[in-house]
């Protein structure tokens, strides 16, 4: 279900919450079926604390190390969300 909800929101920036706090904003250039993320014109949102993060343009995350994904504002589409969710209950 997410795996396709989120392949929606390829080219849009979004911020992704690391389990181990540190959270990175960018433009979101991929996403697989482990929810492992590509992201591309990264930055970190708290500088001062994660300083040897500031010349990372692009990363790799693993989806396993992933706490949170923030969307933006308008890549929510409850309409796509509550198909997928049905089609999920459905088992199919």
């Amino acid at each position: 279900m997410f795996f396709s909800y989120f392949k929606e929101l390829v080219g849009k920036e979004v911020t992704v919450e690391l389990k181990n706090d540190l959270a990175i904003r960018g433009t979101l250039h991929s996403v697989d079926q482990y929810l492992n993320i590509k992201l591309e014109n990264t930055r970190v949102v708290d500088q001062e604390k994660y300083p040897h993060m500031l010349s990372v343009r692009n990363c790799f995350i693993r989806g396993s190390v992933v706490r949170y994904v923030q969307l933006p504002p308008d890549g929510v589409d409850i309409d796509i969300l509550h198909d997928a969710t049905r089609r999920e209950a459905r088992g199919g």
